[in-house]
């Protein structure tokens, strides 16, 4: 086998890689959207701008999309030796690894400014929506009792709330650690049950490393791709020379 039919051949190999890869980056932005539905009801309304923002859930869907395409792009150009299919797929791959990196630097960006973010709105949307708002107070109760937390930094957070007030002065059950009895400020301070604002914290990080990873590894293959496609395409000259 000559070395312009193993790099032929190599260059269909990391396209159905390019291919598997843009399958995988949609996966993680579908699962980002519903991730981020989630916090959005755990944070309340005000967060909102913030998620449409950083949100880059439909991006990787639309990107894992385009990736697909090319990777099917590039094994057709690799197979039928087109110069002009090979050097619009390094075109096109060079301007997607570098929207991927900008977004990833976004993401990184998002991650140092996620704890200043939540502590400026989930404490006041927890006061006031706690206990009217239906969808908030389910998410928010699924997520203290799950995590087995209490408020965002402590049970204090329902201190003159909405809930707080309209339940003459009593806690949510989960602030407490003795369930028999109604939660007062007594049981809720003896219990000393944490807030979730570090589970919530650690969580989305996890997050933001994951698709990080993925992302990472999604633009190593494509930059050997677009390095094979170029060699392909410098070796046809020479061929037509």
């Amino acid at each position: 086998m000559g070395c312009f039919t193993f790099v032929k051949v190599m260059m269909v190999l990391f396209n159905l890689l390019i291919l598997l890869g843009g399958l995988a980056l949609a996966a993680v932005g579908i699962w980002l959207n519903a991730e981020g539905d989630s916090y959005v009801h755990i944070l309340g309304i005000f967060s909102l701008d913030v998620v449409r923002f950083v949100n880059v859930g439909f991006f990787f869907i639309a990107i894992g999309g385009v990736m697909a395409l090319l990777g099917f792009l590039g094994c057709w150009g690799a197979k039928k030796e087109s110069k002009c299919l090979l050097i619009m797929f390094s075109s096109i791959i060079l301007v997607i690894f570098i929207s991927e990196v900008t977004t990833g630097a976004v993401m990184l960006t998002y991650s140092s400014l996620l704890e200043s973010i939540l502590k400026e709105w989930s404490t006041p949307v927890l006061k006031g929506q706690y206990g009217k708002d239906k969808v908030l107070t389910n998410m928010w109760n699924t997520t203290m009792t799950e995590l087995h937390c209490c408020g965002f930094t402590n049970y204090t957070d329902f201190n003159d709330s909405y809930y707080y007030e309209e339940n003459d002065g009593l806690y949510p059950p989960t602030c407490c650690t003795i369930t028999e009895f109604l939660c007062d400020m007594n049981g809720a301070l003896n219990s000393k049950i944490q807030g979730c604002y570090r589970q919530l914290i650690l969580g989305t990080k996890k997050k933001i490393y994951i698709v990080t990873g993925v992302a990472a590894g999604v633009c190593g293959v494509e930059l050997a791709a677009m390095a094979l496609s170029l060699y392909l395409y410098c070796s046809l000259d020479k061929q037509e020379g």
